[in-house]
């Protein structure tokens, strides 16, 4: 086994032991979401309830909370788009530095033609 191996393997178990670490080690804690801490907090501060500023517009529309599961859709496409930005820049920076499209480039290769003209011309 090389050692990018041993290290993908290492790596490996570090991120599933960070996952399931918190479970077993705090068995009876809750685990919530932000905004669930976060208005508490908010409550604690003001010393009472707390009342949003502004409603979402399309709650406005529904005259309700929207579903959970579309929620969780509109979740999931900001994901894949913030996904393939991420994919597509680093994509164009791995090409940029394989195929060599950057100004550098050209200057070095037109130096290398020049000190090619002068050995040849020698």
């Amino acid at each position: 086994m090389n050692k990018t191996s041993k290290t993908a393997i290492i790596l490996i178990i570090i991120a599933i032991a960070l996952v399931f670490f918190p479970l077993f080690a705090f068995p009876s804690a809750e685990f919530r979401g932000t905004d669930d801490v976060g208005s508490d907090m908010v409550a604690e501060v003001i010393g009472g309830e707390h009342e949003p500023w502004f409603e979402a517009p399309i709650e406005r529309i529904l005259g309700g909370e929207l579903p959970g599961e579309i929620e969780t859709l509109i979740f999931c496409v900001q994901t894949g788009i913030g996904v393939g930005v991420l994919a597509f820049c680093f994509g164009y920076l791995v090409a940029r530095k394989k195929y060599g499209t950057g100004a550098d480039d050209t200057e070095r290769q037109k130096e290398d033609q020049k000190e090619e003209k002068e050995t040849s011309a020698k």
